[in-house]
């Protein structure tokens, strides 16, 4: 039977027409206990049908009582609820690689229900490709279309897709009709990886050059399912910058303004690297009225506040690897795709976040964080030290090979009971080494060339909240007095004494 004809104008290739079925039969053509690499990246990209029905028969599964009835999902980065949310919800995933944000993930991640392994993002395709993480079973990728000669016309998100078409033994692809066809050509695919020790440098100098094609590959003789869809990306609402949010952007621009005064930084700054969320919109919104012009982005995720910037004029162009945009972003997006097709390229996660790549570029990396410590050590993952939140993402990538690391967060959390500066972080993500800024409401701390007990009095006066200044610096001082090693002076005994008042009495 030929296709109707919509289906038929995205699913060109004549091969494939008799593998079209329905997402009930293609999730039934994966094995329990098979690890699935998946599409998607903060939301997008992901497929929308195969989860939901994999999910509703591992259900089954388990209520006939066969409790190993789980899968390993691995992905770019965190998904959205028809594939995290309803897969935890079934108690279908033994492992979750490498980033999540799902709150019904979250949940079985800290009951010991799922295993989960929280990676640096440039890590993943190197280890799958190297086996460490076992072998690939199938692919399940979202797409725009499928040309005549088998070529795959990526989705709003690149992030491993390759790796996993690649290594994947089956692979199955969603052609998802919401997505806009002239998303065509806005992607760019390196060539195949060669490894070390016969890996080749890469030939990426402004991050609007390309190296690659437009197009994802995959063996046709791999492909056992093509599913078609017409659901949209998950849309994150994000709120308008608050007064905290607005402070600590204009202390990172009134920096930025400094760096470019004494000569650090070029007019038009360096490429610029969010993270995603308000506080990071804010610091865009606040750019995106700042003094400066021509800007470029060299990130993981493109938001509200970075379109923003590209129809404003004030940002020349953006590299990243996803799209993580509002329902009314995304509608101007879709609008006005020719222009941002000519002002935004979507690569995989290897090289947008690739160490090497952002050092050369210079990056300026600016990313949230939950708690930094008196010295300057970041925890971006974990609350009160074992319980997981999301997980580093792209964070670490940026911050260790930035040219300049910056990390921001309100100085409060939990209506003030909690201090987001404290003696010692509960979990490390970023050490000292790794942070040269710090931000807060309150202001912001340059910790370039300083000492560690320099460092600890500028954090304190300049991004802790007033409320718990003295108690700091009561803490500072006894250390300071110990006569243990006053290089990076700590109470062993009270360190995480904050963390335990909290736990026991819901006050720092």
């Amino acid at each position: 039977m030929p296709l109707p004809q919509g289906l038929a104008q995205r699913l060109q290739d004549p091969a494939l027409h008799a593998l079209v079925m329905g997402a009930q039969e293609a999730a039934a053509l994966i094995k329990v206990g098979a690890n699935v690499g998946m599409s998607g990246f903060t939301g997008a990209g992901h497929p929308k049908a195969v989860p939901l029905a994999l999910a509703a028969r591992l259900a089954a599964l388990h209520a006939a009582g066969q409790r190993d009835a789980r899968v390993s999902v691995w992905t770019g980065a965190s998904t959205a609820p028809e594939l995290d949310g309803a897969l935890a919800q079934a108690l279908g995933i033994e492992m979750r690689l490498p980033y999540q944000s799902d709150p019904t993930c979250r949940l079985r991640i800290n009951a010991g229900q799922m295993h989960y392994t929280d990676l640096h993002l440039s890590h993943v395709a190197p280890l799958a490709r190297s086996g460490a993480l076992g072998p690939l079973d199938v692919a399940v990728i979202e797409v725009v279309g499928i040309l005549p000669d088998g070529r795959l016309i990526p989705s709003t998100s690149i992030g491993n897709n390759q790796t996993w078409l690649d290594l994947a033994e089956q692979v199955t692809l969603e052609v998802n009709l919401q997505q806009n066809p002239a998303l065509q050509g806005m992607h760019d695919i390196e060539p195949t990886w060669l490894e070390p020790p016969h890996s080749q440098p890469l030939a990426l100098r402004h991050p609007r050059e390309r190296i690659g094609q437009p197009f994802l590959r995959c063996d046709p003789a791999k492909v056992i399912a093509v599913v078609m869809t017409d659901h949209p990306d998950r849309h994150t609402l994000f709120t308008p910058p608050d007064d905290v949010s607005a402070q600590i952007a204009k202390h990172i621009v009134d920096f930025l303004q400094n760096e470019v005064a004494c000569g650090r930084m070029p007019p038009e700054l360096l490429p610029l690297q969010s993270g995603v969320g308000n506080i990071a919109n804010a610091v865009m919104a606040g750019l995106n009225q700042g003094p400066f012009e021509h800007m470029t982005a060299y990130t993981e995720v493109l938001q509200d506040g970075m379109l923003a910037m590209l129809r404003s004029g004030k940002l020349a162009f953006a590299s990243a690897t996803a799209l993580s945009l509002s329902p009314q972003a995304a509608a101007e997006f879709n609008t006005h795709i020719d222009f941002y097709r000519e002002r935004i390229v979507l690569r995989t996660q290897e090289i947008s976040n690739h160490p090497e790549l952002i050092r050369r570029l210079g990056v300026i990396a600016m990313n949230a964080m939950i708690e930094a410590d008196i010295y300057g050590n970041v925890n971006s993952t974990h609350i009160m030290g074992s319980s997981i939140m999301n997980g580093i993402g792209g964070s670490g990538d940026f911050a260790r090979n930035a040219y300049l690391s910056i990390f921001m967060t309100p100085s409060l959390a939990k209506g003030g009971k909690i201090s987001c500066i404290v003696p010692m972080v509960s979990h490390h993500d970023h050490t000292e080494h790794d942070v040269q800024v710090i931000v807060t409401e309150h202001g912001l701390a340059d910790l370039r060339g300083l000492a560690p007990t320099q460092r600890a009095e500028r954090i304190v006066q300049q991004c802790a909240h007033p409320n718990f200044r003295p108690g700091l610096r009561d803490y500072m001082a006894r250390a300071q007095r110990s006569g243990t090693g006053l290089h990076t002076p700590h109470l062993l005994d009270e360190a995480l004494s904050w963390h335990s008042r909290y736990v026991k009495t819901g006050q720092m």
